[in-house]
């Protein structure tokens, strides 16, 4: 059974949200405050954390950095404003999705699923050895144990940005269209394109020499994104 930790300063949300994901066959944890969350996600790791941005003694966003400290772990952010510089501010952090307050609880528990859904069926795949791995120039992605390296060096990725690159390198030189990209990556047939964009923001900080100047994830105007191969140079010049 998959554990979630729901976390909340209003008892009231909390016991909803708790209500909803139990039903749903999930455990459940809860804890009303930052300094508790991150103790009960270090104590008791849970498989995915509801978070709320707004949070006595630790705001959400500190409390999601320290949490993933440890390594990634799926999180949804609740905010009670619709201010776009917050949703940007979770995202940036690091969180998978975000629900604005108020919310259907339906909506979050299908989030979750669907977020549990993907990291469950890519951990319950098969291992098939070194020839799943996928490389290209100083990349190398390894999709059964989901690690990524550049240069010899493990990059930290969320599990976002891991599924966002591993569909670009399975797609290179294919334009996409954020719409796309939502539905192949996060599984969603709507939501905040903001959502890809953070995404790819953050992914190209990971992997490009110059951000500003990407070579790898371009930016394909009125349409989307695209993966570039690097020139087989680059990748002879990280192995000298």
């Amino acid at each position: 059974m998959k554990r979630v930790l729901v976390v909340d300063d209003d008892p009231t949300v909390s016991e909803v949200v708790a209500g909803y994901l139990d039903r749903a066959g999930f455990a459940v944890d809860m804890a009303g405050d930052g300094p508790t969350a991150v103790t009960h996600a270090r104590v008791r790791p849970p498989d995915l954390v509801v978070l709320d941005l707004m949070l006595p003694g630790m705001d959400g966003l500190e409390v999601c950095r320290r949490i993933r400290e440890n390594g990634p772990l799926p999180v949804i952010m609740l905010t009670a404003r619709g201010d776009e510089e917050d949703r940007i501010l979770g995202l940036e952090v690091g969180a998978d999705d975000y629900v604005t307050k108020p919310f259907s609880p339906r909506e979050l528990v299908l989030r979750v699923q669907s977020v549990l859904r993907r990291t469950g069926a890519l951990a319950a795949a098969p291992a098939s050895g070194a020839a799943s791995r996928l490389r290209t120039g100083s990349l190398e992605l390894d999709p059964d144990a989901r690690r990524v390296t550049r240069r010899g060096t493990e990059l930290p990725l969320t599990i976002r940005e891991f599924d966002l690159l591993e569909y670009f390198l399975r797609n290179p030189g294919q334009a996409t269209s954020r719409e796309e990209l939502m539905r192949r990556v996060w599984g969603w047939e709507f939501g905040d394109l903001s959502t890809v964009t953070v995404h790819v923001r953050r992914l190209r900080e990971k992997i490009e020499d110059d951000p500003a100047r990407p070579r790898l994830i371009s930016t394909v105007w009125g349409v989307g994104y695209r993966f570039d191969t690097p020139l087989e140079e680059d990748g002879a010049d990280d192995a000298a």
